[in-house]
């Protein structure tokens, strides 16, 4: 099994609703995202996916969300824009992307410091 990896960021601010403490206010980051995929073997290049095609998806999935206010986008004007929620929507949002590909989707982590993040695998 072959495991394979895209990192790329984003920078947004958020606020948690009903946190009650210092991150219900404003406040901004530069997310980092790493995509995980599986693939059981490999293409006749050597590949087991293009990486160029995952940063394709990748970008256009972290784009809506790039110098937002991600309260303000859906689906965090009515869930948590929490890096677990973040984690799971860029998963839910990319997974069309490689539906009859040779790679699967194994998950999406969301880190929004250097120290602290969160992973979704389904």
């Amino acid at each position: 099994m072959y495991r394979l990896f895209v990192e790329e960021h984003f920078d947004a601010a958020h606020y948690l609703r009903e946190y009650h403490g210092k991150c219900e206010n404003l406040h901004g980051h530069r997310f980092k995202v790493v995509v995980h995929l599986e693939a059981a073997k490999l293409e006749e290049t050597g590949l087991a996916c293009d990486f160029v095609l995952v940063k394709k998806y990748l970008r256009k999935t972290l784009s809506s969300f790039d110098h937002a206010c991600l309260n303000d986008v859906a689906p965090f004007d009515k869930i948590a824009p929490s890096c677990e929620n973040l984690a799971a929507t860029i998963y839910d949002n990319l997974l069309p992307s490689f539906s009859g590909s040779p790679v699967k989707l194994a998950s999406v982590e969301v880190w929004e410091s250097p120290t602290s993040g969160a992973a979704y695998c389904p």
